[in-house]
């Protein structure tokens, strides 16, 4: 990553959007930031408003993604921030979940996109790859010159994959005498898997019944990826139903430090953190955008900002904000100092997706009739890419994915009890 940050007042952003701590940074946690950190931040708040919040809106309706992003996205390092192999400084767990909120407070649908890229499927060469295998696949990841996705969803199966997991993978001798195993199953709202180079597949071996991951390189013969079309959330994140029909991938691309459903769980574990994050960025996207509505939008002679319940809201909106980000702020810290348990990632998801729901829906409620449109808000002087509706609908699959509500509930609950409440 290089440093050259675009003096802010260049920007067209609305107002605010580009300071050194932004507004909705209430107590001002982004200062537990290194300098390096903090100037970094800055630099991709720039990229985020120049480059991505001014095209959000034209991307979702179109439901498709931003693939001319992936370089420009490579070359700020979004994609290897984690890994020793490909990170460009060192950088904590706090930094990165800062930076997954901003690029969702932006645009929910590209911090998706990244984190399954990133997130889900990099993290699961880097926890369960061999050493040879993180050689191969990290740098050229991170570098964007390949796209990677995760397959763990199924059809029939969502928060019981744990036992439920249909897809299998058997162990043979190939026809020319190599180790190869045989997939066959289907994977449901697979992110980027309408596109990705390589699959990462989690299936269950036929002769011991534990799970393990694949790398699947597109296109194979037996794979299909088809896109899932009228979604209404996170629509230009290309999630895809995938078919394996006797897919032949051999030992080499099977990952090598994954025995079993427990191994899968850390990657789970680490990478639900961020997506706390993520949910966090859209509450923030909702309330700016909804702060600048209210003091742009005049009724009754004056800005909606000046009514006591216009301001009741955006306070109640603030302070779910700033209750997540500490707890977010936590989460990280205890990643970094090796101590986060499955319930400390699992409570962090479960209250600030919930959070979320709360605060874009008061957001919505103060842009009125005008917060169902995408967009359209050109005429109030506030910039494209701060309508509400793209946030109010995103938050729905923010919730759901990455563990539900419920499920997530039930995680922190066994840590409570010791008893597990999942049947």
């Amino acid at each position: 990553m290089t440093f050259t940050l675009t003096e802010p007042q260049a920007s067209q952003s609305a107002e605010g959007a580009l300071a050194d701590v932004l507004d909705a940074d209430f107590y001002g946690f982004q200062t537990l930031l290194t300098d390096v950190e903090q100037q970094a931040l800055r630099e991709i708040r720039v990229f985020l408003e120049t480059e991505v919040r001014p095209y959000a809106d034209d991307h979702w309706d179109r439901a498709e993604s931003p693939r001319h992003l992936v370089p420009r996205i490579a070359e700020l390092g979004l994609y290897g921030n984690a890994f020793a192999e490909t990170r460009a400084f060192e950088n904590s767990n706090v930094f990165r979940g800062w930076v997954a909120m901003e690029i969702s407070r932006a645009d929910p649908s590209t911090a998706t996109f990244i984190g399954v890229h990133s997130g889900l499927a990099m993290t699961s060469i880097a926890v369960g790859g061999s050493d040879e295998q993180r050689a191969e696949w990290l740098p050229v990841l991170a570098r964007g010159e390949q796209i990677a996705c995760f397959g763990l969803t199924e059809p029939g199966h969502g928060s019981d994959t744990a036992k439920g997991l249909e897809t299998t993978a058997e162990r043979r001798v190939g026809p020319d005498g190599t180790d190869e195993w045989v997939l066959n199953g289907a994977k449901r709202w697979i992110g980027n898997a309408a596109f990705a180079d390589v699959v990462v597949i989690w299936a269950r071996d036929v002769a011991d019944d534990q799970v393990k991951g694949f790398l699947v390189r597109t296109p194979s013969v037996g794979f299909e990826a088809t896109k899932i079309e009228r979604k209404q959330s996170l629509r230009t994140v290309e999630n895809a139903d995938i078919v394996l029909t006797d897919v032949v991938v051999p030992e080499r691309d099977r990952l090598q430090r994954i025995d079993g459903f427990r191994d899968l769980a850390v990657v789970l574990r680490l990478t639900r953190a961020q997506v706390a994050w993520q949910a966090l960025g859209v509450a923030v996207g909702a309330y700016e955008c909804a702060v600048a509505y209210a003091k742009a939008r005049v009724q009754f002679g004056k800005p909606i900002a000046s009514f006591q319940l216009v301001q009741q809201k955006l306070a109640d909106a603030l302070a779910n904000i700033t209750a997540c980000i500490g707890m977010c702020v936590r989460v990280s810290q205890l990643q970094d100092d090796g101590e986060q348990k499955d319930h400390h990632s699992a409570m962090a998801k479960a209250f600030v997706s919930a959070r979320v729901r709360e605060t874009v829906a008061l957001c919505r409620e103060i842009c009125g009739g005008n917060g169902v449109q995408l967009g359209g808000q050109e005429q109030l002087g506030i910039p494209a890419g701060y309508g509400i509706a793209r946030y109010f609908a995103d938050a729905e699959a923010v919730y759901t994915f990455e563990g539900t509500y419920d499920m997530n509930s039930l995680i922190v609950g066994r840590a409570i009890t010791g008893i597990a409440a999942f049947v």
